[in-house]
């Protein structure tokens, strides 16, 4: 038996909240079975909590790679690890009045799409064959490395509009698609 210690109990007294208010707790299933998401919106919901941590100041995008149903990495965008974010120093982007979806090396942060590949890179994950599930379309940038990873499918929350980064994508024939 583990003995439970200061930490392990803090965290057992933060569950119980949830615990408490689960819908069977409060009454709320009524014997109605309860809707599960499907993967595709439990993934994108997966995306768009993970572009909470993002450090953009213009957008906030969370991109999650999968495989057969599990998780492979995620990523956000944001400046390289060790440096000033944008939220703490300015945008350079808006200092310099440079429009969304232009000069994309003009800019502290990677992408959320190059962050999730980067992580997977990182442990030694092989994202060959996996879906990349992604709170909005990719830029040219990020198909790029998409379609070189072996990424054969994107859905996508949003979109953007990079119409080159879809010609790209067409003809890598890797699918697109957002769901309905």
């Amino acid at each position: 038996m583990v003995k439970a210690d200061k930490t392990t109990k803090k965290i057992g007294k933060n569950l119980n909240p949830v615990r408490k208010n689960s819908p069977k707790r409060i009454g709320l299933s009524n014997g109605v079975k309860d809707k599960r998401p499907s993967w595709d919106e439990y993934f994108l919901q997966m995306a768009e909590l993970v572009s909470h941590r993002a450090t953009c100041l213009r957008r906030k995008v969370g991109a999650v790679l999968v495989r057969d149903k599990k998780i492979l990495a995620t990523g956000y965008n944001g400046a390289p690890s060790g440096l000033a974010h944008c939220t703490d120093i300015g945008c350079l982007r808006e200092k310099l009045k440079i429009p969304s979806g232009q000069r994309h090396e003009l800019c502290r942060g990677l992408h959320g799409e190059q962050n999730a590949l980067i992580q997977a890179s990182l442990y030694g994950i092989n994202v060959k064959g996996s879906t990349l599930y992604a709170t909005n379309q990719p830029c040219i940038i990020c198909p790029k490395m998409l379609i070189n990873a072996g990424v054969r499918e994107i859905v996508v929350a949003s979109g953007y509009p990079d119409k080159m980064a879809m010609d790209f994508l067409r003809e890598a024939r890797v699918k697109v698609r957002k769901p309905k």
